[in-house]
């Protein structure tokens, strides 16, 4: 394993029966089908083998026979993946990139906690278990297709009962959570409302997801938001139901699980990897925030921009002194501010120039990520993915 890994975390929140487990073992289970690397460029070796395991099992009980996995009760489970150059792959030894590997890390919270109270061992294993995902860029905050349809005509009750679950959830954990009740630097940041089960709703797109939500629940985002933002330094540096995502794990009849016919999974691994990077400059460039958040911030932005920079020659890397220092010092050392602000605006025809150019040299580290954003820009083409404006 090398020992220049860039780490990434991901929560997923959702309530009992939202489908979180189906939705990690339909992740997992193609990256081990012959091919899958060379496909994609990369490999996804799962850490824990015996993780990987079970993962790639529940994955082939849904695909040979039908079978859904039984979903975790009462256990806070973290799971890490390691993303690294396919093996079929040669590496150019000149190009020295800032990390070798990708770690995605990807937090299930169990849906229990967040819909009744517990006591004893079991409150003390839910404070670790959301301690242990504090350090996480995005969270999902999962919206159950099938809750919809069962509330046809009425989905504010649904929906209403959700955020508050995850509300009230929250706040049972904040003097827990918090040192002396302070509000963290390090806290999720990008809290996603991503429909599961979307195959079930097939006239959904994200913008018609986005007008339910706001028509139905508006009042109760709002007040979680406010409870999130209550929990963490430098609020105005948080995205609240602002993204949203249609997730569908599989196409499910009585007869069959058809794994292939997925949506949104695949984008899982751009969101955790990228999506953080664009956000987290934005926010650092138009808003005063404490040095600590900057640089909490920034702390991965650094190497995703080198990486991603190194075959664009119209991005210069120098070495900036004074108010590009009040940014991070991370960033301030890797590139200039009229080079980070090219990287990040960067059109989807420089995108495909850059991708290009760096399978060209055998740059597959800058490939990956660049086919990443890619992969975002097509999304909300798809009308899968709705990125927040600010």
């Amino acid at each position: 394993m090398s020992n220049k890994v860039l780490e990434q975390h991901i929560a997923v929140f959702g309530e009992s029966g939202s489908g979180k487990t189906v939705l990690l073992s339909s992740f997992f289970g193609p990256t081990e089908e012959a091919g899958y690397g060379e496909r994609n460029l990369f490999d996804i070796v799962a850490d824990d083998a015996g993780q990987g395991n079970k993962l790639y099992q529940n994955y082939l009980g849904m695909k040979n026979s039908a079978r859904v996995p039984e979903p975790n009760k009462f256990r806070s489970i973290s799971y890490s993946f390691t993303v690294r150059r396919a093996k079929s792959l040669t590496r150019d030894p000149k190009n020295k990139p800032p990390f070798d590997a990708l770690r995605l890390v990807w937090h299930d919270y169990p849906g229990e906690w967040f819909e009744q109270d517990v006591s004893g061992e079991e409150a003390d294993r839910r404070v670790e278990g959301f301690r242990s995902l504090l350090g996480s860029d995005v969270a999902l905050l999962l919206v159950d297709a099938q809750r919809l349809l069962d509330n046809a005509g009425q989905e504010e009750a649904y929906l209403k009962s959700l955020f508050r679950n995850y509300r009230e959830g929250l706040g049972r954990l904040r003097d827990q959570i918090l040192d002396d009740g302070k509000p963290l630097v390090a806290f999720p940041r990008i809290w996603m409302v991503a429909l599961s089960k979307s195959d079930l709703i097939p006239e959904m797109d994200v913008h018609r997801l986005k007008e339910l939500v706001i028509e139905k629940s508006g009042d109760d985002l709002n007040r979680l938001r406010d409870t999130i933002a209550d929990m963490v330094q430098a609020p105005d540096a948080l995205a609240v139901g602002e993204d949203f995502l249609l997730l569908s794990s599989a196409k499910f009849t009585p007869e069959e699980i058809e794994v292939t016919e997925r949506v949104g999974v695949d984008l899982i691994l751009p969101i955790a990897a990228v999506l953080p990077f664009e956000r987290h400059v934005h926010w650092v460039r138009a808003q005063q925030l404490p040095q600590k958040v900057a640089e909490e911030l920034l702390n991965n932005a650094d190497k995703i921009a080198t990486a991603m920079a190194f075959v664009a020659p119209f991005l210069s890397k120098v070495k900036l002194p004074g108010p590009m220092a009040a940014i991070g010092p991370f960033l301030a050392r890797a590139l200039s501010q009229d080079a980070i602000d090219k990287l990040v605006g960067m059109g989807r025809s420089k995108l495909e120039e850059t991708k290009a150019e760096a399978l060209s040299r055998h740059d597959y580290l800058t490939a990956v990520l660049t086919r990443f954003r890619i992969d975002l820009e097509d999304a909300e083409q798809e009308r899968i993915l709705l990125r927040s404006l600010k």
